[in-house]
Formats: structure tokens, C-alpha cells, sequence
């Protein structure tokens, strides 16, 4: 009989994509397993994972919110209707292994996973785990981690250090000129990367237009500007057009082009973010989010800044020193290439195969 692995998360690229790389990897070793996909309804994974090819069901689970009103009053009715309807799932599936990424969706179906006594594997992607994963970690057979030094949270003996699994197109990257001419960009400047994660950064973007009228004057540096969709009117009312060396677009759906064009990346410090900036070992400045659970981007990035992998800048201080810090680092090659060598002692390209094969020995 064919092993079932039902994989549960999402809500942002930082988990959905990770939960893609692990149900591919599990596909390549065993081409026969059966795979059940357990997310938030109208969140990214409801969309991106059907695009990869897999079956996905939706909870309706969403984030507590932090406001008083009707939609907190509601909130724990959401919950007890997603464990509910999570419980249904894992017992019509019945799968052999529940693996949690992180997101909204994981914590109802990893508990009710775990009164039904079914084996977990619980996924960490930060240096700093979050209140439902460390009390997840209490029934998983095993914690796939991305960091040294977490034992602090979880069991020594449940602990796999595999690193955060990447899309499979990040494996092999354009060569720069391929990925120059796919955005009609020019080869002679020097390009710049700038993103805030799959669903854009308000502060990133305002970032930006704080410093447009400096980047519209010195052309030679070339911008790709993934702002979020969630901005986009806004920002199409505030910048209906924008000078011939900035490329703006909501969601780059080509982020290995965007990784080869960039000569340096400005980024938030979300897991896969690093994960991925340290495949493709890019110069990067990273700008740590400060409404996440736990602070864990600032404790992430901090970890490459100790490094010399990266350049920190605190999320208040990015608009005044947004475009400062990019003219001096691209100035600075020796720095530059200190930390290409960083990062690459920060990459794990066979992450989501050593998660996969972890899955695996769960059940054999």
C-alpha cells in the first residue's frame, strides 16, 4: 500500500513554498506516495500549491486578530471549526505522516494529528520557533531545523538540522545576461533587487518612494522592485510612472531571474527569504520585519550579520538609509565578496531531500 502524507501550512511564500520543495522531494523517492496539501482558505497556498500539481484542502482558519471586535469575538469559533474540520481530513486521508510547515493551518491539524496519535515531523524554519511549534514539537517524532543552537527548544534527540527547502528553479540560475534581457534591463548598470517577501512590505515601499527622486537621478543603478499585490493600488495611484530604470511589479513570478539579474538584494530576513538569498549567494541588505511572532527575522538576520553574510538594517531606519547603504555596498567589493563566501556556508541545497528522506524513516 502506498505511503500518505498529508503536509499542512502556508499564508505566505515563506511557507508555501517549502511545503511545494518537501511534496516534490517526497514524489522523487517515491513516485507511488499519495499527498494531501491542508491550508487556510483564501490564503496563497489555495492557489500555488494546484498550480505545482497538488491536491489541496482549505481550513477556516485565520490569524487572531489584534483588535477588539466582531472578528476576534468570532476568531475562536474559526478555530474549533478548523480543528474540527482538520480532525475529518486526517481521518479520511488517514495518513501515514503529518508534516507542518508553519502558517495558520499547521497548528489545528498537527493537534488534532496528535490526539489521533498519528506520527508528526514538525518543520521550524527560524532561529526562533514560534509558541505552536514548540509545543508541537512535544509529539513529533522529529524537528527539521534550519539553525544550530536549537536545542533550547525542542528535544536534542528529535532534532534533524536539514536547512529551509528552496523552489526547485532556484537549483540552476540564468546566467546574469539571460536574466538582464528577460527584464529588459541594461547590462552595463549595476542591478538591484529589492522585495519584501511574497506579500510586499509597506516599510520596503515606502522606502523607495522616500528615495525615488535620488534613484531617478542616478541611472547607474538599475531597480527590480517586487512591491506585493496587496500595495499595488496604492502604489499605482502614488507612482503612476516611474523613470526607465525602475521595474516594479507586484509579484515576480520568475524570482530565479530576479535572483541572476541582481548584482545585491534588499530584503525582509523571512526564512526562505535567507534560504534562498543563501542558494544563489547574493550581497545582500536585510531588513528584519518587527511584526512578526518572537522578533524571529531580527534573530534570523542577525545570525548572517554575525556572520558577515549580510548588512542589518532596523525596518524605522530602512527610508533614510535605504539608498545610502545600497551606493556603499556596491562600492565596497571586498565586503561584497566576504559575503558571497558567508553565505555559502549558510546553503543547504538538498534541504528539502534530507526532509523528505526524514518523513521517510518516519514511517518505515
Amino acid at each position: 500500500m502506498a505511503m500518505r502524507v498529508l503536509i499542512s501550512g502556508g499564508g505566505t511564500g515563506g511557507h508555501v513554498f517549502p511545503a511545494i520543495a518537501i511534496g516534490r522531494a517526497l514524489q522523487q523517492l517515491d513516485p507511488a506516495i499519495e499527498l494531501l496539501f491542508v491550508g487556510a482558505k483564501g490564503r496563497l497556498e489555495m492557489a500555488k500549491v494546484p498550480e505545482a500539481g497538488f491536491e489541496i484542502v482549505g481550513l477556516p482558519i485565520r490569524g487572531m486578530p489584534r483588535k477588539l471586535g466582531w472578528p476576534l469575538v468570532t476568531w475562536p469559533f474559526a478555530v474549533l471549526k478548523s480543528g474540527w474540520e482538520a480532525l475529518r481530513i486526517l481521518m479520511r486521508f488517514r495518513p501515514d505522516v503529518v508534516v507542518g510547515v508553519g502558517g495558520y493551518a499547521s497548528g489545528p491539524t498537527l493537534a488534532m494529528a496528535c490526539f489521533l496519535r498519528i506520527p508528526l515531523l514538525v518543520q521550524e524554519q527560524n532561529a526562533f520557533p514560534g509558541l505552536t511549534n514548540r509545543i508541537l514539537g512535544l509529539c513529533a517524532r522529529k524537528v527539521c531545523v534550519a539553525f544550530d543552537g536549537m536545542e533550547r527548544y525542542f528535544s536534542a534527540g528529535k532534532l534533524v538540522v536539514t536547512g529551509n527547502p528552496v523552489r526547485q528553479s532556484l537549483a540552476a540560475l540564468p546566467t546574469q545576461p539571460e536574466a538582464l534581457r528577460f527584464f529588459d534591463l541594461d547590462a552595463s548598470k549595476r542591478t538591484v533587487c529589492v522585495f519584501g517577501g511574497s506579500l510586499g512590505a509597506r516599510t520596503i515601499n515606502r522606502a523607495m518612494l522616500r528615495s525615488l527622486r535620488d534613484i531617478a537621478a542616478d541611472e547607474s543603478i538599475q531597480w527590480l522592485w517586487q512591491s506585493g499585490g496587496v500595495y499595488e493600488r496604492e502604489l499605482a495611484n502614488e507612482v503612476p510612472t516611474l523613470p526607465e530604470h525602475v521595474r516594479r511589479f507586484p509579484f515576480v513570478e520568475r524570482m530565479d531571474m530576479a535572483y541572476a539579474a541582481a548584482d545585491l538584494i534588499v530584503a525582509r530576513a523571512g526564512a526562505l527569504t535567507l534560504a534562498e538569498i543563501a542558494l544563489v549567494a547574493k550581497p545582500c541588505i536585510l531588513v528584519p520585519s518587527p511584526n512578526v511572532a518572537g522578533d524571529h527575522q531580527r534573530i534570523n538576520a542577525r545570525q548572517f550579520e554575525r556572520s558577515g553574510a549580510a548588512l542589518c538594517i532596523e525596518d524605522a531606519e530602512l527610508p533614510e538609509h535605504l539608498l545610502p547603504a545600497v551606493r556603499k555596498l556596491l562600492v565596497q567589493e571586498q565586503t561584497r565578496n566576504q559575503q558571497v563566501v558567508r553565505l555559502k556556508d549558510f546553503s543547504r541545497p538538498e534541504a528539502a531531500q534530507d526532509i523528505a528522506r526524514t518523513i521517510m524513516q518516519i514511517n518505515s
